[in-house]
């Protein structure tokens, strides 16, 4: 049997990593393996399928702790334990299985009877934005490689088509059956059916009875404005086919918005650093600053503003997802030193300085410091 890269080491992070360095971690190897970025490359794709799925476990409190434990055993066999126990199947009815549905909930990846339907495999990929269409949302087209329903027999895996499929004698369409062991009544998957139900008696030639077929898709995800990075988007049905008769399962996409040259995010609020020369600050100034949605401000600086000193733009910051909201926008003021000034440049500073040494007034934060410095020695001597 091979064994099973560990998912911390397939994610190049340690188990002692943070949900946000783990989250870093991954962002930097999906856009790394991307498949849009490896077109053609097999095994750029079969590592991309890999991190997610590393991904997927560790990034969940409940599952990373299961998984701590047990290993790879925490996933198998239905989902349960170590040896193969499905924690979902001790009954119905309260006990021991609804105690640990609630401690576990769908961590182990079992179905209860009263739950949700059987359904094909959940698949993820990833898409990267701009801050601009983080704000304003924005329509992107992702490739996935997915197992779809076989056109030769319409999802059913059977040449005759539906009816070619019968009931499953073992466990009468149930998928599941259920066996004693000691005090517990035991749920799996049904030998005969495979967990699907339905058993073909007369396979299909193109996917072997399967009733799916890998195929590579293009699907149009609408992304919400005011999403948020690391964001996860669940698309219902578009997922891997579970072939004959059984519902495809869902498809997530995972948002990472790009870092900008001009604005950083902060929730709803948006920052932009805005470098003032020396005179600006000194003497009070008009400036125009550029806001997220495309348009302008103005900003007035007064006289003596100093570097660190913020300034509010009301309901000029980002979208708030799934409202009509915006945050504010925050202008953050450094002061630059000018350089390689030409002679008359440096007279003209020469001659403000030494009237400003004179000025107490002018740079309080100034003499107060050194004034600070003069009492520190003195208390040392």
């Amino acid at each position: 049997m091979a064994t099973k890269i560990d998912y911390y080491e397939i994610l190049e992070v340690t188990r002692t990593v943070s949900s946000d360095e783990l989250k870093k971690a991954y962002r930097k190897l999906a856009m790394k393996y991307h498949p849009d970025r490896n077109p053609g490359d097999e095994a750029a794709e079969a590592k991309f399928k890999e991190i997610n799925q590393a991904y997927d476990v560790l990034k969940d409190e409940q599952k990373r702790a299961a998984y701590d434990r047990f290993g790879h055993a925490a996933f198998e066999n239905g989902g349960g334990g170590p040896g193969g126990f499905d924690f979902n199947g001790f009954g119905g009815g309260g006990g021991l299985g609804d105690i640990f549905e609630q401690m576990f909930g769908d961590m182990m990846g079992g179905r209860r009877g009263g739950g949700r339907a059987r359904t094909g495999n959940d698949i993820q990929t990833h898409v990267e934005i701009t801050l601009e269409e983080a704000f304003t949302g924005v329509k992107k087209d992702v490739k996935i490689i997915t197992r779809v329903a076989c056109d030769s027999c319409h999802g059913t895996g059977s040449n005759a088509g539906e009816s070619g499929v019968e009931t499953c004698p073992s466990c009468h369409g149930a998928g599941k059956v259920r066996a004693q062991q000691g005090f517990f009544v035991v749920e799996r998957p049904c030998p005969t059916c495979h967990g699907a139900g339905r058993v073909v008696k007369d396979p299909c030639k193109a996917c072997h009875g399967e009733g799916t077929v890998e195929k590579e898709r293009t699907l149009a995800v609408q992304i919400p404005a005011g999403v948020e990075d690391g964001t996860r988007i669940r698309i219902t049905g578009e997922g891997e086919s579970g072939g004959q008769g059984v519902p495809a399962g869902d498809l997530y996409v995972h948002v990472s918005v790009s870092e900008h040259g001009l604005f950083q995010r902060d929730g709803a609020n948006i920052y932009c650093r805005v470098p003032l020369r020396m005179g600006q600050a000194a003497l009070g100034t008009e400036i125009e600053v550029p806001v997220i949605d495309g348009n302008r401000a103005k900003v007035k600086i007064p006289a003596g503003t100093q570097t660190g000193a913020h300034f509010r733009l009301r309901g000029k910051g980002f979208s708030v997802l799934r409202s009509s909201a915006r945050g504010d926008m925050y202008i953050q003021v450094t002061v630059e030193t000018p350089q390689h000034l030409n002679k008359r440049q440096k007279e003209l500073l020469e001659e403000f300085e030494k009237e400003a040494g004179e000025n107490v007034k002018g740079s309080p934060e100034h003499t107060g410091f050194f004034a600070r410095v003069r009492d520190f020695f003195e208390n040392k001597g």
